[in-house]
């Protein structure tokens, strides 16, 4: 289906209430120091914001890491509308926690091709039944998404995937800092 054929999606928000709060949960577990608990399944991107300047904590889930190169991949989850997809577009990421580490980000947007292999991997290896995951990508992207090449490279326009690395190995720290 081309640009034009498609009709306009309304991308829901994120959600507010008692299922927000349990969404950034992993946030307390990481200030805890429990964050290795996650191991390199979320992380947690601090980010400042690009008209206040505050600190900003957003837990990601992690659809893939490169253990070589030290690269957790995220996925905008919330569209291209996402306030921490623009503090990042801005240069304004500050620092990953994941598993046991912490450092200084270099963040690179995936292209399409690339994007939509690593989704079609995530599906395959997430450990969550197929359904499941389609369920909650039709739910984030507003339109019912089937897993063909066509309907993943689709979501991966609407739904950018960023890798993150340490800007220097020597930059990455094996203990969380307070």
């Amino acid at each position: 289906m081309d640009e034009e054929a498609r009709p306009s999606v309304v991308q829901p928000a994120p959600p507010k209430g008692v299922l927000g709060w349990l969404l950034r949960s992993p946030v307390y577990l990481y200030h805890a120091h429990l964050g290795f608990l996650f191991g390199h399944r979320f992380l947690l991107l601090v980010h400042e914001g690009r008209r206040t300047g505050l600190r900003r904590e957003t837990p990601l889930e992690v659809v893939r890491y490169d253990r070589a190169a030290h690269e957790a991949v995220v996925a905008a989850g919330w569209g291209r509308k996402t306030a921490w997809l623009h503090n990042v577009e801005a240069g304004l990421a500050r620092e990953v926690w994941i598993g046991r580490e912490r450092y200084t980000p270099v963040c690179r947007f995936l292209a399409t091709e690339e994007a939509a292999g690593v989704l079609e991997d995530y599906e395959r290896h997430s450990g969550l039944p197929k359904g499941i995951v389609r369920g909650v990508l039709s739910r984030l992207l507003g339109w019912r998404y089937d897993g063909s090449p066509a309907a993943r490279r689709r979501a991966v326009e609407q739904m950018p995937l960023i890798g993150l690395r340490p800007a220097t190995m020597a930059n990455a720290s094996p203990t969380p800092r307070t």
